[in-house]
């Protein structure tokens, strides 16, 4: 099978995945036992008591359509990213998700850590497999077996009371301070914006690389030492190449097909948010939107969110799949 139709047969592919998503997703809604009372609170509202009111809302939610014509026009909202309105604030979700700034928010937060903990795993994970029974082995697996197991909540929370609370260096959380939410507080070097800005997502970002380098960092040993035992190894040394030679265009190469996967799909889930961590430090996300969102009932931001999560997923293994076919061509011909 050659490269092109390889991709083709992948696009196809994730094109039925994605349609089966779209409609797994309309079915785990309409299913749900709190849907209709969520309708019912928002409809019910004393502010929305009028007749005038009550008719706009059912209206606007599709609420005087018959079933398969809701159905179509969802399909259709999902395809164009027309996911309709919040329950509780009013507004149309996609222009809530970008003016707000929630979708930067998570970026920078979710971007930034994903970034830092793929790069750590990696290089550590390649030092410790060379050095596979060392002091420094031994330390670094335990240590990132520990911060893996630790859950983010807590190691969040001990990060605020001590950096934040005990020695008073960093915010214990935030997007920005409450005081730039006042007129002719903001300070107007976007230097001093920048410092600022990163006191308040280093700690955050720090939870989240604790909890996410150790997976890759143990996932890069394992498949570094079963490569490291392979028979052409030992005559790429008998060659007499470099370590670094070695370790780098022989092994790491070789060992990086399941890396690809666990980075695309970390990659995958950055619009998820990180729901925990970013309610621990009020990280105005869209893990923390959809935290409240659950907490409100408010559906329509559930199954747009649910929506995205998956779409990203999806798009991850798709990108995966083609690096697949790029970095080992046996892949393609199977």
């Amino acid at each position: 099978m050659s490269l092109r139709s390889f991709l083709l047969k992948r696009l196809i592919y994730t094109i039925v995945l994605v349609f089966f998503i779209i409609i797994l997703n309309w079915i785990i809604f309409q299913a749900m036992p709190g849907l209709q009372s969520g309708l019912y609170n928002i409809l019910a509202n004393p502010r929305r008591t009028n007749d005038a009111a009550y008719q706009h809302l059912v209206q606007l939610y599709g609420l005087n359509k018959p079933p398969l014509d809701r159905f179509l026009d969802y399909v259709r909202n999902m395809l164009t990213f027309q996911f309709g309105f919040s329950y509780q604030s009013g507004e149309d979700i996609t222009h809530e998700m970008l003016a707000s700034g929630r979708l930067v928010n998570t970026l920078v937060l979710i971007g930034s850590s994903t970034i830092i903990s793929i790069v750590l795993g990696i290089v550590l994970g390649i030092l410790v497999a060379d050095r596979r029974g060392s002091s420094a082995d031994s330390f670094w697996v335990t240590t990132s077996l520990t911060t893996f197991s630790l859950p983010t909540f807590w190691m969040g929370t001990i990060l605020i009371l001590v950096f934040a609370i005990g020695l008073h260096w960093l915010p214990p959380g935030n997007v920005v301070p409450f005081a730039w939410n006042v007129p002719g507080q903001m300070p107007t070097s976007i230097f001093v914006q920048f410092a600022v800005r990163l006191q308040h997502l280093f700690l955050p970002a720090l939870t989240l690389t604790l909890f996410t380098y150790g997976g890759f960092l143990l996932l890069t040993r394992a498949t570094m030492l079963e490569v490291l035992s392979e028979d052409y190894m030992l005559t790429a040394r008998a060659k007499g190449l470099s370590k670094r030679v070695i370790l780098m265009r022989h092994a790491f190469k070789n060992a990086s097909l399941p890396l690809i996967t666990a980075t695309a799909l970390s990659f995958g889930g950055i619009l998820g948010g990180a729901i925990i961590t970013e309610s621990v430090f009020n990280w105005a996300g869209l893990g923390k939107w959809l935290f409240d969102a659950v907490l409100n009932k408010d559906y329509p931001v559930m199954q747009a969110m649910f929506y995205i999560i998956a779409l990203c997923v999806i798009l991850a293994n798709f990108a995966s799949d083609v690096v697949y076919g790029i970095v080992d061509p046996r892949i393609r011909y199977e």
